[in-house]
Formats: C-alpha cells, structure tokens, sequence
C-alpha cells in the first residue's frame, strides 16, 4: 500500500489504515497461535508471555497485553514516538492468540517434521501480517519500538546485538517461570527475521521508506473540522 492512502492525511485514510492494521495484526495473532500450537518451544517473547500465563493462572492475550503495556510506558520514557497502531498491537494480538485457543482452530501435530512446518506457516503468516500492518503507517510494535528506543541510547553497541541480548532475557526469565523452550524457540529466534526480509522482499516493500504518524497527529487529522 503506497501512495495518498499511506499518508494518512484524512479521517478515511486513517480509519481505512486502522481497519487493514488491526486485521494484519489479527493475522499476525493467528501466525503466533501457530508458532505456540506447533508445541516445540515457542518464540522468546511467548516463552516469557507463556510462563506469565502459567505462573499467575491468567490467559496468554492477558499476559501479552501487560508485558506490552510495561513495555509501551518504557517506550515512552525513551522519548520514543507513540502510534495508535502500537495500542492496537498491545491489545489484540494476544487475544487473537486466545480466540485461536478457545475456538481450538488448529491440532498439535502429532509429528517433529509437522510441527516445524506448522511453526514455518505461522512465521511466514506473522512476516506478511508485518507487512501489511507497517504499511498503515500508524506506528511500529511496542517491541519494535523498544529496540529501535535502546539503540539510539546505547550508541555504540549494533542493534543486532541488543536484540539478541533482549530476546535471551526475556527467554531465560520465562523458561525460570515455566515457560516452554525447545527448538522451536531457535527456530524462532534466527528464522523470524530472514523470513519477514523474505515478505518484505517479494512485496516490495522498503520499511525504512515508511513515516509513521504519531498519536498526536492522529488525533489532530480525525477531529479536526
């Protein structure tokens, strides 16, 4: 999606781009359920979201959406900028995840070889979900958000590496809460990222020629008169 429409100029424009991010980010739900329901460890963030789940007896969207508050409040004060995309990202992927459970829409496969497929399927589904939901243009993930927050802080260390070190954080404190860790979270770890370029590839998609429109403009574009 470029052009006019990506610029979220008007009231429509941005009501249609919230409409196509919060369907991307069903979408992007329904890739992680798959990741989770393939059931050989999942990714770092749902190891951590899991063993919440676990350790205080409440839903996985429910864990998701307070990890993803903390972190947006940390966003914040990293002086970051703040989309209305990223309060949609906190509050409905996780519940996705939940709906997918409760409907039971998928099986656990009874296979190694199937559950890595199932787990292939999901990241490849979450990488074109990505697309679709930054080219609303609305703001990035509060994760995204907190990278990209802590590399303009700590300047002389590669991103890449501040990711890495974020996801075995967040990996080692949930499997310390009961969390499952398998190959499926190194699966996760190293293929997520090829595979989202892979998405953004065939779509012809450069992120990094995306503006993202604050809360603030926002706001000013769907009241003003």
């Amino acid at each position: 999606m470029t052009g006019k429409l990506s610029e979220n100029k008007t009231a429509s424009a941005v009501l249609i781009n919230i409409l196509i991010a919060s369907a991307a980010l069903f979408a992007f739900g329904f890739g992680v359920y798959l990741t989770i329901q393939a059931d050989i460890g999942a990714g770092p963030w749902d190891v951590f979201e899991l063993g919440l789940s676990g350790t205080f007896g409440i839903l996985y969207g429910t864990a998701s959406i307070c990890v993803s508050m903390v972190i947006l409040v940390i966003d914040i004060l990293l002086r970051e900028p703040i989309g209305i995309a990223m309060f949609i990202d906190a509050m409905l992927v996780g519940k996705a995840v939940d709906l997918c459970n409760y409907l039971g829409m998928v099986k656990t496969p009874k296979s190694l070889v199937g559950s890595i497929v199932m787990m292939l399927v999901g990241l490849v589904i979450m990488g074109y979900a990505q697309y679709f939901y930054m080219c609303s243009a609305l703001g990035c993930g509060p994760r995204d958000t907190l990278l990209v927050g802590l590399k303009r802080k700590i300047r002389k260390i590669p991103i890449g590496l501040i990711s890495v070190v974020i996801l075995a954080l967040v990996t080692f404190a949930g499997y310390l809460l009961g969390g499952k860790v398998g190959i499926g979270t190194l699966i996760c770890a190293f293929l997520s990222g090829p595979i989202m370029q892979f998405a953004f590839m065939t779509m012809r998609f450069d992120p990094t020629g995306i503006r993202h429109q604050n809360l603030f403009e926002t706001v000013k574009v769907l009241f003003k008169r």
